[in-house]
């Protein structure tokens, strides 16, 4: 496994990669420290494209990203994440509508806290899910972060 560490408008972004796929992308503000200091720190050529298609993205220049995903998540988690990607740039889509996407109308709560465990968040963008009632409702990095998110996407489109 190997990890790059890069600065964003968000904060700093730890970017994991296990057996040339990314695994984990991990946001912190200016008083935490990346959490995974066991991993080797190397410029891998994916995590050096990681990191352009992230710069990219905040820049309001990428819609879409192109990287290899391996998230680690129950089978649940990976039907309700690949729903996620699945979610226009710059829109949004309910917590209900995401879980009739995946046969079961009623797990609105099971794909919330899917959203709350993915482990690879802007790529993967469950920042794009939101309340019935078109609120920002739950989001692991903090409402903040995904309004900032959605702002970042909306004006590019618009």
């Amino acid at each position: 496994m190997y990890k790059k560490v890069m600065n964003s408008p968000v904060g700093k972004i730890e970017i994991i990669e296990e057996n040339e796929k990314i695994v984990e992308l991990n946001i912190y503000n200016e008083e935490k420290n990346e959490k995974k200091n066991n991993i080797i720190e190397k410029d891998t050529k994916l995590l050096l494209e990681v990191e352009k298609q992230l710069k990219e993205y905040f820049e309001g220049k990428r819609t879409k990203f192109e990287i290899p995903l391996n998230p680690k998540g129950t089978e649940f988690m990976k039907k309700v994440w690949k729903e996620l990607l699945k979610i226009p740039y710059g829109e949004t889509r309910t917590y209900k509508e995401i879980a009739k996407k995946t046969g079961n109308s009623k797990a609105s709560r099971a794909v919330g806290m899917a959203n709350n465990k993915n482990p690879i968040p802007i790529i993967i963008p469950c920042h794009r899910v939101i309340g019935s009632n078109n609120k920002l409702v739950g989001y692991a990095l903090g409402l903040d972060m995904k309004q900032y998110l959605l702002d970042l996407e909306r004006k590019v489109v618009s």
